[in-house]
């Protein structure tokens, strides 16, 4: 539908405002009026105009006055403005001039020659607008992080935005049309799914009912797998049969559909597992209560009794990660000395060996940003983690502390447990990431230790690391810490 020229008619005699009614009351024109300056400034900065026909000689605020203010606001200062005035002489126009005023139209006029002057200028103001919009348009799609591209009815690539040249591996400074057609480059480096809808490509253009399609990068060693989605573009009718494409990158939102149902799976898994033990030892033991020796019923006790545990250390791992942040935020402080103590406290209840004590280093007055409770919870899900993934679960626990910098500490914590490989050394910090190789829910816990650690430290303004030994077996986590004002 034809958008209809907006023009503002700004004059205090009624009668003039009628007669201007009169002459350009069709339907392509959105007529408002405005009897001064100021009500017309009012309603000029309400609407998008195609052109402003103002008198002189008004109450409250001049023409000259009211063009002046139009041509300082940003919004409407190329906005076309015909002055229709009585006023003749040199002076008046020059005046007009720089206030502003595009045009004049004496008084009195041509109904004929205003209407193809109204006519001209609002047909020119459209063809500017649609250049500038079409500049800014073509500003947002070079720079856009989708692909763009326009192909006619042969398949032949005849646009290509930077981005789409990245997608097709094309060089950026090669500019379209392309040797071959959008099928041939994509089928270089991607697999077209789904085979049965990319089958009847291209075919009709007018088509939207297709289902979407999707270009597929599969993994190598050197990077890892990645998902384009091509929406053919409803644009507006044309001249030409060109069709409009979209690659958009759905990498990220597919990683996270496939981690969502890693993690549900998992989730049921974990407290499957427990449940299971927990419900089939009480059903032998509440259908055969009275056969069966004391023994074997102390046996099965025992074995419900592991199952509640870990799935209270499950939920328990869940309740954690989730009330890390609010931890971290509490604004307390605990002394550097009281850490080395709850790490021997730890190791103590967990039956851990404790080879290295932590360094005292001019450190015995000096206080982190965490809460005794936030510290308490992060060291325990580390020396947790260490005895957890140990082969025969009794590692070696050192620790030290140290002075990194004016207004930050380090705190080691080493162990001689498993040594880690580069792919699970740079997820570890991710919720719900286990270390093994398979997803068999064998090793205990839900994979959310060091993500709590991760947010219990971050969220005062720390940093974790972890790396592997150097010299042997076994990983070190090191936390930095901000120190708290001495």
């Amino acid at each position: 539908m034809k958008r209809k020229s907006t023009i503002l008619i700004v004059d205090d005699e009624p009668n003039w405002r009628t007669l201007m009614e009169t002459l350009l009351k069709t339907s392509d024109y959105n007529l408002v009026f405005a009897e001064n300056g100021a009500e017309g400034l009012d309603k000029a900065k309400a609407l998008i105009l195609d052109l402003v026909l103002t008198d002189v000689t008004m109450p409250v605020m001049n023409g000259f006055e009211f063009c002046r203010r139009l041509r300082k606001d940003p919004v409407l200062a190329e906005v076309p403005i015909v002055m229709i005035t009585s006023l003749d002489d040199r002076e008046s126009r020059l005046e007009g001039i720089e206030a502003g005023v595009d045009d004049f139209i004496n008084k009195p006029f041509d109904g004929v020659e205003l209407r193809a002057r109204v006519k001209t200028i609002t047909n020119l103001n459209r063809y500017r607008r649609a250049l500038t919009e079409r500049s800014r348009f073509e500003w947002v799609v070079e720079h856009s992080y989708d692909g763009y591209l326009m192909i006619d009815d042969e398949d032949g690539v005849v646009y290509a935005n930077p981005q789409a040249r990245v997608y097709l591996d094309v060089p950026l400074e090669e500019r379209p049309p392309f040797a071959e057609t959008f099928l041939a480059l994509v089928k270089k480096h991607y697999q077209l799914d789904p085979q049965e809808a990319w089958a009847a490509w291209p075919g009709p253009a007018d088509d939207l009912l297709q289902p979407p399609l999707y270009l597929v990068r599969p993994e190598t060693p050197t990077s890892n797998a990645m998902w384009l989605q091509v929406s053919t573009l409803d644009a507006p009718a044309s001249g030409d049969m060109n069709r409009m494409l979209q690659l958009r990158d759905i990498t990220a939102q597919v990683v996270l559909r496939r981690d969502t149902w890693k993690f549900h799976s998992m989730v049921l898994h974990k407290l499957r597992t427990p449940l299971g033990v927990m419900l089939t030892s009480l059903e032998l033991m509440a259908d055969n209560a009275l056969a069966m020796p004391p023994d074997k019923m102390a046996e099965l006790a025992q074995t419900a009794l592991r199952g509640v545990q870990r799935l209270r250390s499950q939920v328990k791992d869940v309740t954690d990660y989730l009330v890390a942040p609010s931890l971290a935020q509490e604004g307390e402080e605990i002394a550097l000395a009281q850490v080395g103590r709850l790490v021997v406290d730890i190791c103590a209840e967990l039956k851990l060996q404790l080879v290295a004590a932590p360094d005292k280093d001019n450190l015995s007055k000096a206080r982190i940003t965490l809460s005794q409770q936030a510290a308490e919870l992060a060291l325990r899900q580390i020396l947790e983690n260490s005895k957890k993934f140990h082969p025969t679960q009794t590692p070696a626990i050192d620790i030290a502390l140290s002075r990194v910098g004016p207004r930050k500490a380090s705190l080691r914590l080493g162990d001689n447990g498993l040594t880690l490989s580069p792919e699970q050394l740079a997820r570890v910090w991710t919720p719900y990431y286990q270390g093994e190789k398979y997803f068999t829910g064998e090793a205990q816990g839900m994979g959310l230790g060091l993500s709590t650690v991760f947010a219990l430290v971050s969220g005062v303004g720390g940093s974790c690391r972890l790396h592997n030994q150097p010299t042997g077996p076994g990983v070190v986590v090191e936390l930095i810490l901000p120190l708290a004002d001495e």
